[in-house]
């Protein structure tokens, strides 16, 4: 595995990287049924305006994409460790931070990188 990350560390991160994929994979069934095109109840009791119930399918939508975005990043995290490439900036190439691999194991980008890219989409 990478260097600078041992092997227990490794483990330790495999383990948070398939559970957080199937916390995932869980959050992604509940927003594909949000999701789904509004049908609203007139005659329900506490009914949705349309409006709302459009907001609330929107947001479903973009959460779905975040999660779907974040498997993405998991699955290559993954394929990192079996590669043996695991724990690098893709952008830079330097090591990314043991502390940000643990909080955010499936990062791609070091902190540096990583508030480059955001103020670059700001």
């Amino acid at each position: 595995m990478a260097s600078f990350i041992d092997e227990i560390e490794v483990e330790s991160l495999l383990e948070k990287l398939h559970s957080l994929r199937h916390e995932l994979d869980e959050e992604i069934d509940s927003l594909q049924k949000e999701s789904q095109p509004v049908q609203l109840d007139q005659q329900a009791f506490g009914r949705v305006s349309r409006g709302e119930a459009l907001q609330q399918q929107s947001m479903a939508k973009a959460n779905l994409a975040q999660c779907q975005e974040r498997i993405r990043q998991i699955d290559e995290a993954l394929q990192k460790i079996d590669a043996e490439d695991y724990g690098y900036c893709d952008a830079c190439g330097e090591r990314i931070a043991l502390a940000r691999l643990n909080a955010r194991p499936e990062s791609p980008l070091c902190i540096s990188c990583q508030e480059k890219q955001e103020q670059a989409d700001n």
